[in-house]
């Protein structure tokens, strides 16, 4: 098959909570707008698939609505990520063929096993690595990129391998860097951090994304990924990843999920937060709800050592709670009979959250989460008017795209 036959595979790299999956949105915005048939494949090492619902849920317009294959409880890096991705790409190609494929992978997702499975593939095109870098825990963990490559060396002459071997190897394959979240950095410090990550991967174009508003143009216009460039490179990792590949959760990471349908006491959650947070906890994000907004249905969002709370819509419990919500009596009674099938006692309310962190802290800020909950004496308080302070921004943001 020749290449204008095989179908173009764009991968979405990049450390945990770089921003891949607000790029991924967008892009799949675009597509539908242009009318653009795409596959799209989302892995999340977690059980509890937040990205892939994040995604499945994404409005597009157009007629080209995207088919979505999600790929969770693993890494794409792994031996059974690699297998599951096999059979995802197959029922890609099973639909009416896409114009271009795009694999969001996990943030512990190293990418050479992917580079490596498609150079044999003759159905697919790899086209672009991109791989996404938070520049805020660029700047916080990392004076700014300056110790990147000092700390890899160290590693090097330790024999040692941890989030600094990943994060590097990452931009080192990559055929497109994008620095996201520069808007929370000083500007100036921006092409300073730009010096210190080239001589990671000198060939490499460096861009600052907003928001993800990166052109699905850009993508459709990008060439076959230069396999012979990082040809040395893989013979240097090859038999060091192959051992790791055995794992489904490499660099001494650990995963946890926390699901409750109490919500959660802002005061108690604001002060855990401030306390229990450092840079051993990588990433942590799901759908959660607060006793001082009951009517919100909210998205916990915690990368590079800070949180953000958003708003995804409303609980169709507070929908039916709310004398004022404008609806039909019919169509209040369509909710009331969804409510019913809902097994929590707070109809549809509940807190689902995935933590990865490393194997030494991840417990410990797990279990603060979880004390985070009110208690019953708490739960018949609230129930019987009662509030709780809470400290968190009266203003939260709602997620668009």
């Amino acid at each position: 098959m020749n290449a204008s036959q095989r179908t173009p595979v764009v991968i979405l790299n990049g450390f945990l909570g770089s921003g891949k999956t607000t790029l991924f949105r967008n892009l799949l915005v675009q597509s539908g707008k242009n009318n653009l048939p795409i596959g799209a494949v989302v892995n999340d090492m977690s059980e509890l698939d937040v990205d892939g619902e994040l995604i499945s849920n994404t409005e597009t317009d157009g007629s080209n609505a995207p088919v979505i294959e999600t790929i969770h409880s693993c890494v794409l890096s792994s031996k059974k990520g690699i297998e599951k991705l096999e059979e995802s790409l197959e029922k890609l190609l099973a639909n009416p063929k896409p114009e271009l494929i795009i694999i969001e992978t996990s943030g512990s997702c190293h990418p050479m096993p992917l580079v490596e499975f498609f150079k044999a593939q003759s159905h697919f095109k790899l086209t672009g690595v991109l791989v996404l870098v938070d520049s805020l825990m660029l700047a916080h963990d990392y004076e700014y990129g300056r110790q990147l490559v000092p700390l890899m060396r160290h590693n090097i002459q330790h024999q040692k391998r941890d989030m600094v071997n990943l994060l590097v190897e990452q931009i080192m394959f990559c055929s497109h860097l994008i620095l996201t979240k520069a808007d929370r950095i000083e500007q100036n410090k921006l092409v300073e951090m730009a010096e210190f990550i080239k001589p990671i991967n000198p060939l490499v174009s460096i861009l600052s994304v907003l928001f993800g508003q990166l052109p699905i143009d850009q993508l459709l216009a990008m060439p076959e990924y230069d396999y012979h460039r990082v040809g040395q490179l893989i013979n240097e990792l090859k038999p060091v990843l192959d051992a790791e590949a055995s794992g489904d959760r490499p660099y001494n990471m650990a995963t946890r999920v926390i699901k409750d349908d109490r919500p959660f006491h802002p005061q108690r959650l604001w002060e855990v937060c401030h306390q229990y947070l450092n840079q051993k906890i990588y990433r942590s994000k799901g759908f959660f709800w607060l006793s001082s907004r009951d009517k919100m249905s909210l998205l916990w969002n915690l990368a590079a050592g800070s949180i953000s709370l958003e708003v995804i819509g409303q609980w169709r419990s507070g929908i039916v709670e709310d004398t004022n919500n404008g609806l039909m009596e019919m169509e209040v009674e369509q909710l009331k009979q969804q409510l019913a099938e809902e097994s929590g006692r707070f109809g549809d309310r509940h807190c689902h959250l995935t933590v990865i962190g490393d194997q030494t802290q991840v417990d410990q800020f797990t279990e603060a989460l979880k004390s985070c909950f009110l208690t019953e004496e708490e739960i018949q308080h609230w129930q019987n008017g009662g509030d709780f302070p809470d400290p968190w921004p009266k203003n939260l943001v709602k997620m668009a795209y």
